[in-house]
């Protein structure tokens, strides 16, 4: 059975500032992903940039952030989750001030670079931190209460870049705003006291790799690929295919993002309930259900699709993260990390995949005789039926867990027991 190690006493670490202050943190990481995208074509304009270019300085983002999570969860016990979070609020400031005073192609590049590596060293040390604060079922809730912040973000600084564009202000103005929650999350946690880890053996590297080379990290590692693209894959590419059939890529993005942060408020009880385990292989077929629909709708139902979809894909990150932190801890940071890091690392790489697959179909479709508008919506569709492949795989893959997971209760996975559904370490 793992050790528990009694975290610091509650005097000594203020749970609720850290808590709030991880939250801060990741509506910067949400803001600079959803401002950032909304003033792109200002970018392109201000600075005389291809479309190519402005998908490099993109890319950036999804560079920076998981190597900054993978050197961040190799470090986090060495350096404490205190040194990470100082080196995220300067490349954070860094990547913000660069952004707003750019010359020109390359200062975007890497002032997004800088962005990424804040954003990635965000998730490398709230994580764990919040994980050594909370256990069992409270982690599960706070881990979602944390998560929720991405796609809520995502909504709020949608819409502050909306409006702000609508009002004819300079793109400068929009990047300024990301200041905000960064310098809120550098005051609370100035000063503060941070909890220790909570589980014997996870301060060790050595135990680390150990426990991230056993068949059940490994199996959930290649389902975080899956998980995540079947996130963020449709989520790319469905505003701009949706476009064409008569929806509101605006309103699909609002729909699924507010559900998703809407959910995850309240995931602790929904995972107590079907553990961790049945909310991953249930997010999986309402994912398939929600990507089939809008690969065979157009209008109104459209948005049926999205609300199928956002459940789906609502619970699959932070579950994901929380399955490694109770089931297997001796992972420690590093185990989440690089969980994590594999999902941006896959949606990274599936993105071209995606590209080619709408390049593919639009070819092939084109000499039926579409084209305009009807050619790009049923390339789109025929691509998004593609992408069902990923939710298929992860429901044959989280069948096969959840079933193993209840025939092994308490037994042994890499030195530590596995807890019975529901129950906490």
């Amino acid at each position: 059975m793992a050790t528990i190690i009694s975290t610091q006493t509650s005097t000594a670490v203020n749970a609720d500032r850290l808590f709030y202050g991880s939250c801060l943190a990741l509506i910067t990481t949400a803001f600079s992903f959803s401002i950032r995208a909304g003033i792109l074509p200002q970018l392109g304009t201000s600075f005389g940039l291809s479309a190519e270019q402005l998908g490099f300085i993109n890319s950036m983002w999804f560079v920076g952030f998981p190597i900054a999570m993978i050197i961040g969860g190799l470090v986090y016990y060495s350096v404490g989750p205190k040194i990470i979070m100082s080196v995220a609020f300067v490349s954070h400031m860094l990547g913000i001030l660069l952004t707003i005073y750019a010359g020109g192609y390359s200062t975007l590049l890497i002032s997004t670079l800088f962005i990424g590596i804040g954003n990635g060293c965000t998730e490398a040390a709230c994580n764990p931190m919040i994980a050594d604060t909370y256990s069992g079922e409270k982690m599960n809730k706070m881990l979602n209460r944390f998560h929720m912040w991405f796609p809520g973000g995502i909504v709020i600084g949608s819409l502050i870049s909306k409006f702000m564009t609508d009002a004819g202000l300079p793109w400068q103005a929009q990047i300024w705003v990301i200041v905000v929650p960064t310098v809120i999350y550098a005051f609370l946690f100035f000063g503060q006291t941070f909890p220790k880890p909570k589980v014997e053996g996870a301060t060790s590297l050595s135990q680390n790799f150990r426990a991230i080379f056993t068949p059940l990290f490994l199996f959930i590692l290649a389902c975080m690929a899956f998980t995540a693209i079947s996130e963020f894959g449709p989520q790319q590419w469905v505003g701009l295919i949706m476009s064409k059939s008569g929806a509101s890529p605006m309103l699909i993005l609002a729909l699924v993002t507010g559900l998703m942060a809407v959910g995850r408020f309240f995931g602790g009880p929904i995972i107590h309930r079907f553990d961790q385990t049945g909310v991953l292989l249930g997010g999986s077929v309402f994912a398939l259900i929600g990507i089939y629909l809008f690969s065979t709708q157009t209008g109104a139902m459209a948005y049926v699709a999205a609300i199928f979809f956002a459940i789906g894909v609502c619970y699959f990150w932070p579950t994901m993260i929380g399955f490694v932190a109770e089931r297997i801890p001796r992972s420690g940071a590093l185990g989440m990390s690089i969980v994590g890091g594999m999902g941006m690392f896959s949606t990274a790489i599936f993105q071209p995949i995606i590209g080619g697959w709408i390049d593919s179909e639009r070819a092939a479709i084109s000499t039926q005789g579409l084209s305009g508008d009807a050619l790009e919506l049923a390339a789109g569709q025929a691509t998004l039926l593609k992408m069902t492949t990923f939710p298929i795989i992860l429901i044959v893959a989280f069948t096969v867990l959840f079933f193993w997971v209840r025939s092994r209760k308490g037994s042994h996975v890499d030195g530590t027991e596995i807890p019975a559904p529901g129950a906490s370490l």
